[in-house]
């Protein structure tokens, strides 16, 4: 049985959970597989680049928010799936050992008009690192069903 339903995740409603301590090695490991961008694979040539450090990829940091969120709540959840993000946006570096933290906000709730067993909800989560400087925020929605549907 579900916790979260859309009953539960309504305008206001606020999550935050603990993320991972991310490592060199898993950064680079990403970083090779899916952007093999110089200044997320080589410790050395990041020194020279804008980033001035290794920094892992944004598309890593949204893949490790996705891991904190269905650890956090989606897991447990009565989903549905979504429709897509309305907003990605990367506000400042993933380094080497930086710890990330997610702080979700439910901006609004919409029940389906064709569907009545369910609702939309639209989110934004936002990622923060260890010294509580923002590294991410994004918006989207996401379906769920509604409790006793």
């Amino acid at each position: 049985m579900p916790r979260w339903y859309f009953e539960d995740l309504t305008p206001g409603f606020v999550l935050e959970a603990d993320g991972p301590t991310l490592t060199q090695a898993e950064i680079i490991d990403f970083a090779k597989k899916f952007d093999p961008q110089h200044f997320h694979t080589d410790p050395e040539a990041a020194k020279d680049s804008n980033f001035g450090a290794l920094c892992a990829s944004g598309w890593h940091t949204a893949s490790v928010c996705m891991r904190i969120i269905c650890d956090a709540y989606l897991l447990d959840a009565a989903s549905l799936g979504s429709p897509g993000i309305d907003e990605l946006r990367w506000t400042r570096p993933v380094f080497v050992n930086d710890t990330l933290k997610l702080k979700m906000t439910v901006i609004e709730q919409r029940p389906s008009r064709s569907k009545p067993e369910q609702g939309s909800v639209l989110s934004k989560w936002e990622l923060f690192n260890q010294n509580g400087e923002p590294v991410m925020h994004m918006t989207g929605w996401g379906m769920f069903k509604k409790r006793g549907a």
